[in-house]
């Protein structure tokens, strides 16, 4: 009997603590969008001497990175109440998709009351919506959606089978018919998760077809960094830390195959497999890789955009020549005709200057094309408006 009071006990208090554990852990909310727009973050932290945030939604400071000076993200400090729970109050914030985190004591961390989170290279930070106008093109309204998969090719260029991502838009199941495709790349760090997670692309495009300003088409992710197989944590090597630069990265070996990619797309999907029904756009890095494969194929894209193009001189492994001949397949690309070549970037950006010298080359060889210029610098805040904006340019009949 004395044993099995002693075990109702340990039960009961094992019991007890868990749901101490889940109902009186971090009992706060946190981020709280109000109605005016302003954000109140809270952290329960009373042993803490300082807590801060830090967010792409504060006044931005300036850091050094190996590129030079860039913008970064500002903090803000939280005050602490009796109770141990630190709060901050933003003012009204702009509608848009937000990333942030807490420094405790010093230590970066993410809000232990919010359980939404996206990773950047390695850096991983909670997000929030503020509601309205462009905002609204990054959430899950009430309309058709596409699907979404992963899927893997055989590279024989590359010596291995890479993942890839593919959305496809709403009805493709159901559907008979063709449609056009936008190849659209990452930048550096990224990988073929980046645009889905960081980009918002299938909220995006689920949001312009539904609303008519975007032609259904397959939007195809692919992974950039030639010596994975798939985003770290998803492919063969397991889970390591992501770098920024994978090595190999520009160096021409992603151009020249990327033949292989638009042919396991048009094997596997119904799609319309002619220039006119292909896009290719990518952001920074990968804005370097559609400028060169747009140019290397040159008669294979209708549509071209680079967004923040990281364009730089780099070493050409390919084999194949990818990077020679450069004004020469330029010339060739633009006498067999495109319908858009479109360039965007932000004024603070730090590839502004090499985008202006680019710009200077096409204006010299006569080849046309649309410039947006924009706020801020190299983020994706940007570049999730550049889709938004680009999307709808595509396949108009």
């Amino acid at each position: 009997m004395k044993n099995y009071i002693v075990l109702v006990f340990a039960l009961s208090f094992g019991i007890l603590s868990a749901q101490e554990s889940l109902f009186n852990g971090q009992q706060v909310s946190s981020p709280e969008i109000h109605p005016d727009k302003s954000v109140t973050f809270r952290l329960n932290a009373p042993q803490a001497d300082s807590v801060y945030v830090t967010g792409d939604f504060l006044p931005s400071v300036k850091v050094q990175s190996p590129y030079g000076e860039m913008d970064g993200p500002g903090k803000a400090l939280l005050t602490k109440d009796e109770k141990g729970v630190w709060t901050y109050t933003t003012e009204a914030l702009a509608p848009e998709l937000y990333n942030y985190a807490f420094i405790i004591d010093g230590f970066k961390t993410t809000d232990p009351a919010n359980p939404f989170l996206i990773r950047d290279v390695a850096s991983v930070m909670n997000i929030f919506i503020v509601p309205g106008e462009q905002a609204d093109l990054y959430r899950v309204q009430d309309v058709p959606h596409g699907t979404v998969a992963s899927r893997w090719y055989d590279s024989e260029g590359l010596g291995m089978d890479r993942k890839i991502s593919i959305y496809t838009p709403p009805g493709y199941e159901q559907e008979t018919k063709k449609y056009p495709v936008l190849y659209l790349l990452h930048g550096a760090g990224g990988d073929e998760e980046a645009w889905l997670t960081l980009g918002r692309t299938s909220q995006i495009m689920d949001n312009l077809i539904a609303q008519g300003k975007a032609q259904p088409m397959l939007v195809v992710m692919p992974n950039g960094n030639v010596i994975q197989d798939a985003a770290p944590g998803a492919g063969s090597a397991g889970y390591y830390t992501p770098n920024f630069m994978v090595p190999k990265t520009m160096n021409g070996m992603y151009e020249a195959n990327f033949d292989e990619i638009i042919r396991f797309v048009e094997d596997n999907y119904r799609v319309k497999a002619n220039k006119e029904n292909r896009a290719i756009a990518g952001l920074s890095m990968g804005g370097y890789h559609a400028l060169h494969i747009s140019r290397y194929y040159p008669d294979t894209f209708d549509y071209v955009g680079l967004f923040s193009a990281a364009i730089m001189a780099r070493g050409d492994e390919s084999g194949e020549g990818v990077y020679s001949n450069f004004k020469e397949t330029l010339k060739t690309q633009m006498d067999n005709g495109y319908e858009r070549y479109w360039i965007a970037i932000g004024k603070t950006d730090f590839l502004y200057e090499a985008n202006k010298d680019y710009r200077a080359t096409l204006d010299e060889m006569g080849m046309p094309y649309e410039y947006v210029e924009t706020k801020g610098g190299h983020i994706w805040r940007n570049w999730r408006v550049y889709l938004s904006d680009f999307v709808p340019l595509l396949f108009q009949e």
